[in-house]
């Protein structure tokens, strides 16, 4: 005895002929009359209930898909038009003189000043610091304007510097470079004046060797790193000048401790950036064509340079300006820091270097940065309170 037809076989020839049967057979034409004669009502009005629920289901699938198409060109026409929204000139100015860098380098450079104060026996909470801060912040501003003047065409290749207001074009290169050149020469006048001499030269000096010469050779060679961290390192030495008129040992050792601490902080941030750093030409050591040379030759600067930071940190007790306090305060701080450093080493292991975005890696630079961020003020909180010297309100 042949096995009955399933549910699909009675039901599937029905689906596909009940287009015909919703339109009258024509009268002459025997061959399709003949061929429903076999189906009776009952069958023609099932087909017909399954033909509508599958037509609902087919136009309810298109709708929902439809929906979700504007939807999601919405939200992207939303996003686009946020990234290409114009800012307030204010927020632009923000972004082109670099605030948080600015607020930094006026922090170190306080730091170097209250110190110098406290040598020189005079309150170090005056009008003069008011002024010598003044001046280093705006030369800063005006260094970070030009060096976004210059880099205008490779910030716009990298995901976090886009957005900037002169690789976007919200602020002209006329525009941008007028600013900066103004703000470096009157910042650097008014200390030259207000301040003293060496203050002012020292500080123009550094805002040419950032903009002339470390800039320009970010896309030259991997030495960018050494050359720059020397402009980088002048704000405390700078504060110290403001303070005493002269350049000294105990100002050589506060740009002797930022010069070292800036290798582990930025081979953090190269790495964690390779990607955009690369994808901009610019030469460092993460960003060299080999893998695992690249991550050999950046975990070795950021051991040796922690390491190195331990005895250099020790060095303003050496030279009497701190006492006891402050050497135990920077031994620990330094030793977390080599400790967060050879954390990061351990990233030469990681299978997935060819991931940028893989945690193996990519957190433990993240680490080694929160941990150069937080290090620098608490080891300068703790030279300012150790600081020999008169303090006079």
């Amino acid at each position: 005895m042949p096995a009955a037809p399933s549910w699909r076989q009675r039901i599937c020839p029905l689906i596909l002929r009940v287009p015909t049967l919703a339109t009258p057979a024509r009268q002459n034409d025997s061959r399709t009359s003949d061929k429903y004669k076999s189906i009776d009502a009952p069958s023609a009005s099932a087909a017909l209930v399954i033909l509508h629920r599958v037509r609902f289901f087919a136009a309810k699938r298109a709708i929902l898909q439809s929906v979700s198409l504007i939807a999601s060109s919405e939200n992207s026409a939303k996003q686009l038009a946020a990234s290409t929204e114009p800012s307030s000139l204010l927020a632009d100015y923000a972004t082109l003189f670099k605030l948080r860098v600015t607020t930094m380098v006026v922090i170190t450079a306080a730091a170097g000043f209250y110190v110098g104060c406290l040598r020189s026996g005079v309150s170090p909470l005056s009008a003069e610091m008011v002024e010598a801060m003044a001046g280093i912040a705006v030369v800063t501003c005006g260094s970070s304007a030009l060096n976004q003047a210059l880099e205008r065409k490779t910030d716009l290749l990298q995901r976090r510097t886009r957005n900037r207001p002169m690789a976007t074009g919200r602020i002209g290169l006329a525009h941008g470079t007028l600013v900066g050149l103004l703000t470096i020469l009157l910042g650097s006048l008014f200390l030259d004046r207000v301040v003293n001499p060496l203050t002012g030269w020292l500080t123009l000096l550094t805002a040419v060797g950032y903009v002339a010469i470390y800039t320009p050779l970010k896309r030259i060679s991997t030495i960018n790193t050494f050359i720059g961290a020397i402009p980088g390192a002048m704000p405390p030495l700078i504060g110290w000048t403001a303070a005493r008129g002269r350049v000294e040992w105990p100002g050589i050792a506060l740009f002797a401790i930022l010069f070292v601490w800036q290798f582990p902080h930025f081979m953090a941030i190269g790495w964690m950036y390779r990607e955009d750093f690369a994808r901009a030409g610019i030469r460092i050591s993460p960003t060299i064509a080999d893998t695992r040379t690249a991550v050999r030759s950046t975990v070795a600067q950021a051991l040796f340079y922690a390491t190195l930071m331990i005895p250099v940190s020790l060095w303003p007790y050496a030279l009497g300006t701190a006492g006891v306090a402050y050497a135990v305060a920077a031994g620990a701080l330094s030793l977390g820091y080599l400790w967060m450093t050879i954390r990061f080493t351990r990233i030469v292991h990681s299978p997935d270097l060819h991931d940028v975005d893989h945690p193996s890696h990519r957190q433990p630079a993240r680490d080694l940065l929160h941990a150069s961020i937080l290090y620098l003020p608490l080891l300068l909180a703790a030279l300012m309170l150790d600081a020999r010297g008169r303090l006079l309100f």
